[in-house]
């Protein structure tokens, strides 16, 4: 009834194949050819604009493609932070969308190219495609600690890179760490200390929960008003911690070290941690304790911090009433953020996650902290920063009024041993003038140091008459307990006077 299809044969259907195989072979090696010859003949800037154009075409399985992600796991991938940096001296006029922006104080703009936009490398005659991906992405967040759950929205961000799979081992084992490599030193060339905090500036997402902005404060070594002696002990311990990588590595610890800054108000601990910030070009983490709920929070945090930092955690003392160890209680609100968890955050394990970082508290207080904070491997270095001293007030008198020797320095000195100033109270003296009538500005600063040294008689006066007066109250009570057991004493005689006659009548 109906006439069967012809089935072609098992040796011509073999024959077609092959002859399709041969011409793909043919193709592919015409290619390469013209892209060997095209190297060599046409213009780089032509080559890129051609393979921009045409690359889609001939994207086949004759192509790896590598996806690199901003982050893996909890951690900051490396190899995306290089390649940002990296490809950012690889733009060129034939891109069609740019970032730029300046921050506050940069004498150069920071231009990147948009997320979609496609950058060609070259390397050792490779022809490499990197391109920028971004996408939204909503998390579920786990509380295991309070049992809740949270929504949150965040940026993915990647970068795919696609090349010939011919050279997959060489763009692996030799590209890649090249571009790693170039990344650093790019970086410090053109270093710029950043200051973290938690949350997003101006909804960039980039830096994971933290946000930043360039660290603008001007504080170095030179201008601190600190004892000479404990700044050369300082900058030679961050100059041995910085150089002991392998050290640390022999000897089994984290490549970390503590350091607690104590003593009053307005002695210079900001203004220290500043100056480590720019002496060694580590950013710096400001940690509120009190915007973490719990220990989950902290880990999470720490394990998003980069290495080559320092983590601060201001006025410990005070921040938060952490959750005590050993009966559990707590007296901040919904947070469940325990002494414990900061003890593993400081020198436990996680602590281990990153290199070379470092971790400074501040007090106002030190007897007030937990002894379990202070011990070496947490606190390894403690820093008393003192009222100010007579080598203190010479460095701010060069400072602010560029001068390193004057007739009242003398008197300036000794007012200042006789009492307790911090150096910005000095300072503030100091800023009312200037470097034009430093005569005035010193004579003014005796007058306040005079006047504080006058407080300072008056209350010690005040507190010898009220302890006069506490001395006369308290023999003025003794006399009455005295006098009180006498007359109970001779009250009780005569009871037993009076018993004692009775029996014997």
């Amino acid at each position: 009834m109906f006439d069967m299809p012809s089935v072609p044969s098992t040796s011509s259907v073999l024959s077609t194949y092959t002859t399709f195989a041969a011409s793909a072979m043919l193709v592919k090696t015409m290619l390469n050819e013209v892209q060997n010859m095209a190297s060599q003949l046409i213009p780089q800037k032509l080559q890129q604009k051609l393979l921009s154009r045409l690359g889609g075409l001939f994207r086949n399985s004759c192509q790896l493609t590598l996806i690199i992600e901003e982050y893996n796991g909890f951690v900051i991938n490396e190899i995306y932070q290089a390649s940002e940096v990296y490809l950012s001296t690889r733009i060129t006029p034939y891109i069609d969308q740019l970032k730029v922006s300046k921050a506050h104080r940069d004498k150069n703009l920071v231009v990147t190219i948009n997320k979609g936009q496609k950058i060609i490398d070259v390397f050792e005659e490779i022809h490499l495609v990197w391109e920028f991906v971004c996408r939204e992405a909503q998390n579920t967040v786990v509380d295991c600690e309070n049992y809740s759950e949270t929504v949150e929205k965040s940026e993915v961000k990647s970068v795919v890179l696609r090349f010939d799979k011919r050279y997959q081992e060489k763009v692996v084992k030799t590209y890649l760490p090249y571009v790693v490599q170039r990344s650093k030193a790019i970086k410090e060339e053109n270093k710029v200390v950043k200051l973290h905090s938690l949350g997003t500036f101006n909804g960039d997402y980039s830096g994971g929960p933290w946000g930043s902005i360039n660290l603008d404060h001007p504080s170095t070594f030179d201008t601190l008003a600190v004892d000479p002696l404990l700044k050369q002990e300082l900058t030679d311990d961050l100059d041995r911690f910085v150089k002991r990588r392998d050290f640390y590595k022999r000897v089994g610890k984290p490549w970390k070290r503590g350091y607690l800054l104590y003593g009053p108000p307005g002695t210079g601990k900001s203004s220290l941690i500043a100056a480590m910030a720019n002496y060694l070009k580590f950013d710096i983490y400001d940690l509120e304790l009190t915007s973490l709920r719990n220990n989950s929070d902290l880990r999470r945090l720490l394990t998003s911090t980069g290495n080559r930092s320092i983590l601060v955690i201001e006025d410990i003392d005070c921040s938060i009433e952490l959750q005590d160890r050993q009966y559990g209680a707590h007296n901040n609100g919904d947070s469940q953020l325990t002494l414990s968890g900061l003890l593993n955050f400081i020198d436990g394990l996680w602590s281990s996650c990153g290199d070379e970082r470092i971790i400074v508290f501040t007090t106002n207080h030190k007897d007030k902290l937990d002894p379990a904070l202070l011990r070496p491997g947490r606190m390894d270095m403690h820093i008393n920063m003192s009222y100010c001293t007579p080598s203190g007030f010479k460095i701010l008198a060069a400072n602010y009024l560029r001068v390193k020797s004057h007739c009242l320095f003398t008197v300036i000195e000794r007012l200042i041993e006789e009492v307790e100033v911090t150096p910005a109270e000095v300072a503030e003296e100091l800023m009312k003038g200037d470097d034009v009538d430093v005569d005035s500005t010193l004579n003014g600063l005796v007058g306040f140091l005079q006047r504080k040294k006058e407080m300072k008689c008056k209350e010690s006066e005040s507190k010898v008459k009220e302890d006069k007066q506490m001395n006369e109250n308290d023999k003025a009570r003794e006399e009455m307990e005295k006098n009180s057991v006498s007359k109970k004493s001779k009250k009780n005689k005569r009871k037993k006077a009076k018993t004692g006659e009775g029996r014997v009548v």
